[in-house]
């Protein structure tokens, strides 16, 4: 394996990073996969990204970024901190130590932080169950700032340290505050709940820029990022139950106060793991009942945008909040020529909008919002692009011609290989479909076995080449271990010849991969094992 030279001081930033953010476990399986010499093609680009392939249950790219750890990716499932990022960490150690070391040493840190912050937050724990009964709680008869001071002083001092503490106070808030809204009447239960989120996602957004200097911000990032999607998930499904009708006629004080509440968070430009902007948008969305609450708004967002000091996150914000009363309107094509002015584009923030087409099975205008987004998910995270695609295939499934889907894939290629690589099967589309794999270098032991099925049946010949490359690939690696798994594939490829009718092509093969590699005497024990030659 090539061992490339990293400074090490960036090693020490590595070794902090696995100690604050991965979890024992897969830092287990990360070493493991490390030992099992499955890390390959370890490549250092741009000076501080280190691209490598895992080969897992099936191969995965990972990319740590030296410079921010944080944004480092893989295209596994498993989510951020995975064993595939840890076995190529274990790697790039490996020049300055011995790997199995680290793991102890981690291990220990890890264990040593955990007792210490489940001690803190017993303390904690206690220390509130002691101040509970001191405060009113929340009445129908309550202002939401009076609802939100009740939550404050319920929660006062919890402290967030680790990831396990964020899901605590989530889990902790839905218990402790829930109940108290339960018998109201509508429409102020649905308001009370949509308050609990609230206080949630803001008192995350406290946690998260309080721990930012801290060594485990990443790791206190990652579990308020996680937090925060199930806190968005429950409110986009809250707030088409809300009935906005009865509030702004029986409770239009509270209403236009958590409106108030709401715009505060969702136009300051602050730097925030959660999406504020599209809570405010869903919001605003269900008001297109009520034109002159609309027009004051659109004119405060005017008047907001005038000022000269703006700084270009705030900017960002008040004029994502515009852009979305012309998609209120109707007028798409407006939205997106005001959207063209922001300083930074993010994938994230137009999901909104592709649910709403797919939801009312409008597809040319969902194709209208993907086109306009593709250069924006060219950087896009892996989540993003995840949604991104599967709205695509969504929207194409409705097209004549899936050519501009296809191109696509093929520019955003190898973050789109799962999605790709699954299309082109479900159109029967297999000639692409090995093509693709070739292209890819992936071995058809990578592969699942059903589809190697499907394209045998097909056209046996197609699976040719892709047997040829994998030999060829496994005899490269020259060790006895990649020699055993060529021959193995040999048994299959010779399989295909003969189902072809085609047994002079396949002596002739045998015969000249044998003199081809006539001087690796390992292979030549493989070969004559395998019964190949004489």
């Amino acid at each position: 394996m090539l061992k490339l030279q990293i400074p090490k001081n960036r090693i020490n930033e590595l070794i902090g990073h696995l100690r604050d953010n991965f979890d024992p476990a897969r830092l287990e399986r990360g070493w493991a996969y490390y030992h099992k010499g499955q890390v390959a093609e370890l490549e250092l680009e741009h000076g501080v990204e280190v691209h490598a392939l895992v080969r897992g249950t099936k191969r995965y790219e990972v990319i740590l970024d030296l410079d921010q750890l944080g944004k480092s990716e893989c295209s596994c499932p498993d989510g951020d901190n995975c064993k595939h990022m840890a076995a190529v960490a274990f790697a790039l150690y490996a020049p300055f130590g011995r790997p199995e070391l680290l793991l102890q040493q981690l291990k220990q840190a890890i264990a040593a932080v955990r007792s210490r912050q489940q001690a803190k937050q017993t303390a904690v724990s206690k220390a509130a169950e002691k101040r509970q009964d001191r405060f009113e709680p929340p009445a129908p008869d309550h202002t939401p700032a009076q609802w939100q001071k009740f939550f404050d002083q319920q929660f006062y001092g919890f402290s967030l340290n680790q990831q396990q503490s964020i899901e605590l106070f989530y889990s902790s808030v839905k218990e402790k505050l829930t109940r108290h809204g339960e018998s109201w009447e509508q429409p102020l239960r649905e308001l009370y709940a949509l308050h609990v989120l609230f206080f949630v996602m803001r008192k995350i957004e406290q946690f998260y820029q309080e721990t930012k200097t801290s060594y485990l911000s990443y790791y206190i990032e990652t579990g308020c990022r996680t937090v925060s999607r199930q806190c968005l998930e429950e409110l986009l499904r809250l707030v088409p139950r809300l009935d906005v009708a009865l509030l702004a006629e029986k409770a239009s004080a509270p209403w236009k106060e958590t409106l108030g509440l709401l715009a505060e968070a969702a136009l300051s430009g602050k730097e925030s793991p959660l999406s504020w902007s599209t809570v405010y948008r869903s919001v605003w969305w269900r008001m297109t009942s009520f034109p002159t609450w609309m027009a004051e708004e659109r004119a405060r967002l005017r008047l907001m945008l005038e000022a000269l000091d703006l700084m270009p996150r705030r900017r960002d914000a008040l004029l994502l909040a515009e852009a979305h009363f012309a998609v209120i309107e109707g007028d798409d094509d407006a939205a997106r020529q005001k959207l063209e002015a922001l300083s930074k584009r993010e994938a994230r923030d137009y999901f909104l909008y592709l649910h709403r087409c797919y939801e009312e099975e409008a597809w040319d205008q969902m194709l209208a919002w993907l086109r306009w987004m593709l250069p924006v998910v060219q950087r896009a995270q892996q989540e993003e692009l995840r949604q991104f695609c599967q709205y695509w295939m969504e929207a194409v499934q409705r097209q004549t011609d899936d050519g501009e889907w296809v191109s696509v894939m093929i520019a955003l290629l190898p973050r789109t290989y799962g999605f790709y690589t699954a299309y082109l099967m479900q159109a029967e589309r297999y000639k692409a479909w090995i093509d693709l794999q070739l292209s890819n270098r992936v071995s058809p032991l990578d592969l699942y076995s059903l589809d190697l099925q499907t394209v045998e049946k097909h056209d046996p010949s197609l699976m040719l080449p892709l047997f040829h490359q994998a030999v060829e690939r496994g005899i490269a690696e020259k060790n006895r271990i990649a020699y055993k798994k060529a021959v193995h594939l040999l048994k299959k490829l010779h399989t295909l010849y003969t189902k072809l009718n085609r047994s002079n092509d396949w002596e002739d093969f045998i015969y000249r991969l044998a003199m081809k590699y006539s001087r690796l005497r390992a292979l030549q024990e493989e070969l004559r094992k395998g019964k190949w030659i004489p």
